[in-house]
């Protein structure tokens, strides 16, 4: 068993992340008794702040982030004073001892370093805490997504990362995989009879994937453009989603099984070729239009100057292996599309035979799960119309879970607060592994690489629409068609 850390390092502290997120995430842990009475959160930025001052930052965005009826100004004062600020920039030597004087008497203790700053810092951070002394057997250490922008510089940010500290106690965070609805695929295919006997080809005719934003750059653009929707969604969040969806059953519940499998499905992956980049992929940059009532600028006017960035991409994956051969997944991600919404569709291959006749069209079974913003899991199924009819007249009815009614009483959790209450106590199977990100970029790198080779540039497509008309070509070739 894993020693708990009782010391929390947030390096980006003065970040947009560690405001909405890590902070509101510590103090629910805290309200919640999760964490030890000892705990010590020292706070690292560039920018120079006393611990008050910082601690009246904190404050501000626990009033702004968390709702008001959860806020408790009892438990925001005992958060503040578990912590300290320390202004560390990478590379400045005497910043990093002078942090490791806030570690006194904790050294020999498990500590726990989060790193919620660009990847280009992670290296250089991690290195100036070695320099420093403050890198034990006993320090785990925390890293955002992007690992890297491609194969070969993510493999140069894991060899920086691992010459320091040992796989087994680095957490890639993809906090995708801190949603509860995404864990709740787990407990849908394995702990379920209904389900995971029909989870493979002979049952399911394809799986589409939605991820769709609303919003623009809202002031990313220094990162956005240049990486896209590609890199941005498909590389961590879908391919993880993919992942769960289609791994074999873990011989049991533990990180290593887990993600054992996960990353055998990651490796069946076909790689994309320039041929199949033609009808395989969309890639799509928005342009002016409405979103929800409101009229936006596109793209380019956004960023001030035109830019190859996708803004949406839609694909046709396949996974060669025995359980999905023949069986095609299609990933949708974008930005200023119609709604907000991340979804899985499972679309159930048609009965082979109707029985009832002219009045029996049967429509194949439909699962959809709902991840955000609404949590539920539904199954489409036919059913009997009521009437004293000879003949039976078939529709079709909705099987409805709302998880957030099923569990009313249950505050719904940031996902933020799963991953770090597990970074604490040292358990990584939400935290994805070195070879599971490296099998994630080989496949991105082959479309990247298709796209370049076939020349496939960005279509136009009027924000708060679902990207351009070749995504919905994409499907419908095959005889399908998006769940909009």
């Amino acid at each position: 068993m894993t020693e708990p850390s009782a010391t929390f390092i947030l390096f980006g502290a003065t970040g947009d992340l560690a405001h909405r997120m890590i902070f509101p995430s510590l103090y629910n842990l805290l309200a919640d008794g999760l964490l030890p009475r000892d705990f010590l959160i020292i706070a690292s930025g560039r920018s120079a702040f006393s611990d008050e001052e910082f601690r009246a930052e904190v404050d501000g965005a626990l009033h702004k982030f968390l709702s008001a009826d959860r806020y408790d100004p009892a438990f925001a004062q005992q958060l503040g004073a578990m912590i300290c600020y320390e202004a560390v920039e990478a590379g400045n030597a005497e910043q990093f001892v002078n942090l490791g004087k806030r570690l006194d008497g904790r050294l020999d203790r498990s500590i726990s370093v989060y790193l919620s700053t660009p990847p280009s810092l992670f290296a250089p951070t991690a290195q100036g805490l070695a320099d420093a002394g403050l890198i034990t057997p006993l320090t785990r250490i925390a890293m955002e997504k992007p690992i890297g922008k491609d194969l070969a510089s993510s493999k140069q940010v894991n060899d920086a990362i691992d010459a320091l500290v040992d796989e087994s106690r680095i957490f890639r965070v993809d906090h995708y995989l801190g949603k509860e609805t995404v864990q709740n695929l787990l407990a849908l295919r394995f702990g379920n009879m209904l389900f995971e006997p029909l989870w493979n080809a002979s049952a399911i005719d394809h799986v589409q994937i939605t991820v769709g934003e609303t919003v623009g750059l809202e002031g990313r653009s220094s990162y956005y453009d240049g990486v896209g929707a590609l890199r941005d969604m498909v590389q961590n969040h879908m391919l993880q989603i993919l992942s769960i969806i289609a791994m074999e059953p873990p011989a049991r519940m533990d990180s290593t099984a887990v993600r054992d499998e996960k990353v055998k499905v990651l490796r069946s992956l076909r790689p994309m070729t320039a041929e199949m980049a033609k009808t395989n992929s969309v890639r799509g940059q928005y342009g002016p239009g409405a979103v929800q009532g409101q009229i936006v600028t596109g793209y380019a006017d956004e960023l001030g100057k035109p830019s190859d960035t996708e803004t949406f991409v839609a694909l046709k994956a396949h996974i060669d292996n025995w359980r999905w051969q023949g069986v095609p997944f299609y990933l949708r991600t974008g930005k200023r599309l119609p709604t907000r919404q991340s979804e899985i569709l499972i679309q159930f291959k048609p009965v082979r035979h109707s029985i009832f006749g002219r009045n029996g069209d049967l429509d194949p079974n439909t699962l959809i799960i709902r991840l955000q913003p609404e949590e539920y899991i539904r199954l489409l199924i036919m059913t009997k119309r009521p009437g004293l009819e000879r003949e039976v007249h078939l529709d079709e009815v909705t099987l409805d879970v709302s998880l957030t009614a099923a569990f009313a009483g249950q505050r719904r959790r940031i996902a933020y607060e799963r991953l770090i209450l597990d970074l604490l106590e040292g358990d990584p199977t939400l935290f994805v592994r070195r070879d599971e990100v490296e099998a994630q970029w080989a496949w991105i790198d082959s479309i990247i690489d298709s796209w370049k080779e076939a020349n496939v540039k960005p279509a136009p497509y009027p924000s708060g629409n679902w990207g351009p008309s070749s995504a919905i070509a994409l499907i419908e070739r095959d005889g399908a068609s998006w769940n909009d």
